[in-house]
């Protein structure tokens, strides 16, 4: 355990060390754009224009951010590892932080950007690519996201790696139950349009 710690912390530094001005820009926006927020947002307009295979696609996307949260959050809560900022020194912090986010492990950035990836991109090909599956770019956007976490200073790489075990275990949760989840929605969307 030791031995996982301190390689933990040297790759911490190895990572959030390098420098380049480009990277500084760039890597906060693209935290920025790893969000729970962010893939919700997604998940939105995929429900409202991306047809019937859209609103299901989108539907199983929310339950995987959803649960993956779930699972991110308890563990926050109950393991309590302080962020690398707070837990090292000389760390280059390349974001505001407010109080209530000083909890490190798992990262929630990384852990949503992987469940979105496995999801939507195991239901979407890319036919100009010659039917490339989506889920090749969208994991190297998660990776990226992850990589992202780790440059500005706010986890630790073994963050990083579990969130990204998280979400893709949450991602297949919700796909190995996809027929029962769309079937009860399909069910409360025709009592609802009944009742009205």
């Amino acid at each position: 355990m030791e031995y996982i710690l301190i390689n933990n912390t040297v790759l911490f530094y190895a990572v959030n060390h390098i420098n380049s001005p480009f990277l500084d820009w760039l890597m906060p926006i693209i935290s920025d754009l790893g969000n729970l927020i962010f893939w919700l947002f997604i998940c939105a307009i995929l429900f409202l224009f991306g047809g019937k295979k859209g609103r299901n696609v989108a539907i199983l996307a929310i339950f995987a951010l959803i649960l993956s949260s779930v699972v991110v959050g308890l563990l926050k809560y109950s393991i309590a590892e302080p962020r690398p900022f707070i837990a090292l020194q000389n760390v280059k912090l390349l974001t505001d932080i407010t109080v209530g986010y000083y909890t490190s492990f798992p990262s929630g950035h990384t852990a949503s950007s992987f469940a979105f990836a496995v999801v939507v991109g195991l239901k979407y090909k890319i036919k100009s690519l010659g039917n490339l599956r989506l889920i090749y770019p969208l994991l190297v956007y998660a990776m990226i996201v992850g990589f992202s976490r780790i440059y500005i200073g706010v986890h630790f790489p073994i963050d990083v790696l579990i969130g990204a075990f998280i979400g893709i275990i949450c991602a297949f949760i919700v796909l190995k139950f996809e027929n029962k989840i769309l079937k009860k929605n399909e069910n409360q969307n025709t009592i609802k349009n009944s009742e009205s």
